[in-house]
Formats: C-alpha cells, structure tokens, sequence
C-alpha cells in the first residue's frame, strides 16, 4: 500500500486550507499530512476508509481526522454527483495561547480525541455539514468564526464515534520512508499473488531475519499480520461493492475459503458474510 505524504499550505490570508470538491473519485488517493482535517461528504454512497477502519456510508459523512492519520479520498470509486468540503489546518492553528484559554477547553479536548480519528452523525453532522458548506462563500473573518462554531458543535455533541485508529508517523516509520513505501508498492502491487517473505527482504536489502525484526518495529505487527492486514482491508471494499464471498476470497490472494474465513474473523472480530449484511443494513 503506498501512501502518500501530502504537503498542505494555509490558503491566502488565512490560517486554514479549505478544499471545496477537489472530484478526485477516479484516484486511489491513499495519503497522510502532518494537519488537521475535517470532511463533509454528500454522495449517494461511498466508503470510508481512514487508517485500519473502513465502512459505508450513505447520503453524507463527515469525520474530524488527527495528524499523520492515512485516509483514503471520501469520493473514491463514487460514481454519482459529489458535493465535498475539506478543511485543513495545522495543530494549534491559531496560536498555543489561543487554544489553552478556558472558552476553547471544549475544542482542545475535541481535538486530542481526534488524533484517532472521529466520525459523527445525525443531527450534528447535518448541521455541521451545512455550515461547512457555506465556508466558501464567506469572508475570511466569518470562515474562522463559523469553523469555531462547527468545533464547538462537534465538542458538545454525543453523536460521534471514535474510529480508533493510529498516526503512521511515527519516528522509525518516517525515518525509513522510502524503505517502506517500496514494500508498501509490492504489497499493493502483488497482495492478489502468493508473496515470499524473503523476495521482500530481498528489496530491502536485509536478510530475511533481519527484514523481520526491521518490519516488525516499525510496524508493530509481523509482515504476515500487516500482509493479511492490508488483504482484509481490500476484502472490506470488494464486499462493500457488492462482490460475492467466494470472489473476494480469490481476489484478495486467499487460497482457499476456510483460510480467508478465519483471518477475515481475526482483524474484524465478525466473518466476511455477517460483515456484508451490517453493512447493508446501516
């Protein structure tokens, strides 16, 4: 899987970047940056896939993402009419003093639990959505004030759910960028395939132990569990794109349907068909 770090730069005269449907659904945009990100999508469907948690979501979705998160674009693969609203900010945006007055003690929160990432619901994401959707419209005074008020609707709502996820910028990870992403590109290139071990390693330039021991610190899971991983995670995708059990077991380099079964259960606690049906359903 290769994953992109994004550079972000605050848009003229503001503290802030705001993307207004950058109508990248036919790009595979999987991608990390060091900011902030809120996103309001309105889509038929599409799926949500921000670290290791992927879903479905229909009509709308909107989520607060942490620094250094991977995500994949909300539009991606969506073939109807998109309507997206990105904003993009640094920690601390507005100056450490800023965020450290009481008023602003809600939002400070806000954002600590966003750096495993946030999704939210119902009514909040309805009206968070809407003022989002004004963003572009305003000045640059009225922008920071309504995203305030969006932050403070967030901080004060009970319709959210934690994603639990993990920042993939972790100092051994970023240390050994390019090493990595040249085992991410063979996995994303090969994962439908029987990979060997030690033709990875081999890229690497390690010996098989070695690359193990390597791979293991700085991902904290053995190459088999991040291989196996990275397949369930395509699993989830076929499934939400309407592909049988079976096919996807052979699509995703799984031998046979008891093997895919079983890991399918280990990384998502439920099997692939119960996984399809509450997908359905929600």
């Amino acid at each position: 899987m290769k994953v992109l770090r994004e550079t972000i730069k605050p848009d003229v005269d503001s503290s802030f970047k705001i993307l207004l449907t950058p109508k990248l659904n036919e790009l595979f945009y999987w991608h990390f940056h060091p900011e902030y990100e809120i996103v309001y999508v309105e889509a038929e469907n599409g799926i949500r896939h921000i670290g290791d948690h992927i879903s479905k979501y229909e009509g709308s979705d909107l989520a607060l993402i942490g620094p250094n998160i991977p995500h994949l674009n909300f539009d991606y693969g969506v073939k109807t009419i998109v309507e997206t609203v990105v904003v993009q900010m640094k920690e601390h945006f507005l100056g450490q003093h800023f965020f450290a007055l009481p008023e602003i003690a809600a939002i400070n929160n806000l954002f600590e639990k966003a750096k495993s990432g946030l999704a939210f619901y119902g009514d909040t994401k309805m009206k968070a959505g809407e003022k989002l959707k004004q963003l572009t419209s305003l000045s640059h005074f009225e922008q920071l004030m309504t995203l305030l008020q969006v932050f403070q609707l967030l901080a004060e709502s009970n319709e959210v759910t934690p994603l639990k996820t993990r920042p993939i910028a972790n100092a051994s990870v970023l240390k050994e960028q390019e090493r990595m992403h040249k085992i991410y590109h063979y996995i994303e290139n090969h994962y439908q395939q029987k990979i060997d071990v030690n033709k990875v390693a081999k890229l690497t330039n390690l010996t098989t132990a070695a690359f193990c021991r390597y791979f293991k610190k700085s991902t904290h899971l053995t190459f088999t569990d991040f291989l196996n991983q990275y397949r369930i995670n395509q699993a989830k995708k076929f499934l939400l794109q309407d592909k049988t059990v079976t096919e996807v077991c052979y699509d995703t380099g799984f031998e046979n349907l008891s093997h895919f079964n079983k890991t399918f259960k280990k990384f998502s606690s439920e099997n692939p068909t119960a996984f399809k049906k509450r997908q359905k359903v929600n």
